[in-house]
């Protein structure tokens, strides 16, 4: 999903290694000062692109997630957390290696083995050391597990190994971990996500992540969020809002149709297989299509909110989840969420980097400033201010989520900064041990979820140009992942 995230060391870890001030103070988050969006920045407005430049800055201000890349991640590690301490803010960090990673797409390859990749997280965590981060933890690897993309003898140990990388970091006094969870178009069956969550660490980690590197708007997320919140017992979790301005891709008139009786032939089929059950017959449960990776599509919030499980958004092509044209930004990186479920939206993938060598695009991770552009010209239309739930306050105070007393600062840091986030309640559901999907088989049926109370209704989600030379020194900035 996250394709070109091995070959990110060079350049990108070169820019993490300037010291300088967090560029937006008012930030609960961390500003990279160098990264590719600011340096294209100082290019235009050397090439006269005054008006560009201008533009692109709406993507070089915010804060946004580093990726952590290479066989050793510990100095890049470092290096971002001990620059945010300086600021007195917090760096989101994606650690994104697990073994068999993307399933042989954009963003393959991974750890070799469970054995390296225990390392490979220790060093992240090492690089850590007492100061505070967010981590966002393997996006896709769920949800690749449900769907059965993952070979077996890797889908195996997949959600323990997960779940031995939550203990990793947490190990670290400051260290908040979200498991990625897919998004609302991709494992339909809220069940088996809750399951995979569970075996894979839900309990001791933060919450979970949604919509890391797609296109799903705020409102169908968060409903999506909160089902999957109710069934965990009330699990916090965040939202990746880079991109999603404009929700995913249209689906056509046609092709919805075509979904639409798709979908009901699915259900007829289900309905006869439990009546079935019923008359003493023996079934084999439906697998969940392994190519439902990345769903797309538009729907109205209302919409999903009633919607069954799989009436999810739906993509129209094969890979409308890669580089879409017509996108937006979405909500910028904040606390005030509106929902206290939702510590944050944050920007997982960085905008302008590709999700993979599609329509034209560079490899996966690679800095891609014409569409950087496309997204930040863009009129976003679902960026009205999420509405507060009752009794919150307009403005949440970021030390609402986070203990009261702060790690000390490392040697050599300046400001000293509040602690990370306290881990949320999470009373999570104790089901049989899952049984990992496999490609071409037919996946178990998932265990029965507590009965959850019904989720809070969604919030109101708030001409060409001359080929860009590259941006001197410029590699690949961040995983392309197909989120």
């Amino acid at each position: 999903m996250c394709a070109g995230a091995l070959s990110l060391a060079g350049t990108a870890c070169e820019a993490l290694t300037e010291d300088d001030d967090n560029l937006d103070a008012t930030s609960p988050f961390w500003v990279e000062p160098r990264g590719p969006a600011a340096r294209q920045v100082r290019v235009w407005q050397e090439q006269g692109r005054e008006d560009d430049a201008v533009v692109l800055q709406r993507i070089a201000k915010e804060p946004m997630a580093v990726w952590l890349t290479g066989d050793d991640p510990k100095a890049q590690a470092e290096s971002v957390t001990r620059q945010s301490e300086r600021s007195g803010v917090i760096p989101v960090l994606v650690a994104y290696n697990i073994p068999q990673r993307d399933c042989g797409q954009y963003s393959s390859g991974g750890a070799p083995d469970a054995a390296h990749y225990r390392a490979w997280a220790a060093r992240a965590a090492a690089g850590i050391g007492a100061r505070r981060a967010w981590i966002v933890l393997e996006p896709d690897a769920l949800a690749q597990w449900a769907s059965g993309c993952v070979p077996q003898a890797a889908a195996k140990q997949r959600l323990a190994l997960i779940a031995q990388a939550v203990r990793i970091f947490k190990s670290k006094p400051g260290v908040s971990v979200y498991i990625d969870a897919g998004n609302p178009g991709w494992i339909r069956d809220h069940n088996m996500m809750v399951t995979a969550l569970t075996e894979a660490g839900i309990a001791e980690a933060d919450g979970f992540a949604l919509n890391v590197s797609n296109f799903h708007t705020t409102a169908v997320t968060r409903a999506y969020g909160d089902r999957l919140s109710a069934l965990l017992g009330g699990a916090h979790y965040v939202i990746d809002t880079s991109r999603n301005g404009n929700g995913p891709l249209p689906v056509p008139p046609e092709d919805g149709k075509k979904k639409k009786d798709e979908h009901k032939k699915e259900k007829e089929k289900e309905k006869e297989k439990e009546d079935g059950k019923e008359a003493g017959k023996e079934q084999q449960p439906v697998p969940q299509a392994a190519g439902a990776r990345r769903a797309v599509g538009t729907r109205e919030p209302e919409d999903v909110e009633e919607a069954e499980p799989e009436e999810g958004e739906e993509e129209h092509e094969p890979e409308s989840w890669c580089n879409p044209p017509g996108r937006a930004l979405g909500t910028p990186p904040t606390t005030a969420t509106g929902n206290p479920r939702i510590d944050a939206f944050l920007w997982i993938k960085r905008p302008g980097e590709s999700d993979g060598a599609c329509r034209g695009a560079p490899p996966a991770g690679r800095w891609w400033a014409e569409y950087a552009l496309e997204l930040a010209r863009a009129t976003p239309s679902h960026l009205a201010p999420p509405s507060l739930e009752p009794g919150q306050p307009e403005v949440p105070l970021l030390p609402s989520v986070l203990p009261a007393d702060p790690p000390s600062a490392a040697p050599g840091g300046g400001a000293e900064s509040p602690a990370a986030p306290a881990p949320a309640p999470v009373p999570a559901p104790v089901p049989a041990p899952a049984t990992a999907p496999t490609a071409g088989t037919a996946q178990g049926s998932a265990p029965a979820a507590p009965p959850a109370a019904p989720p809070a209704g969604p919030p109101t989600d708030p001409p060409a140009e001359k080929p860009v030379p590259p941006v001197p020194g410029t590699g690949p900035a961040g995983p392309g992942h197909h989120g």
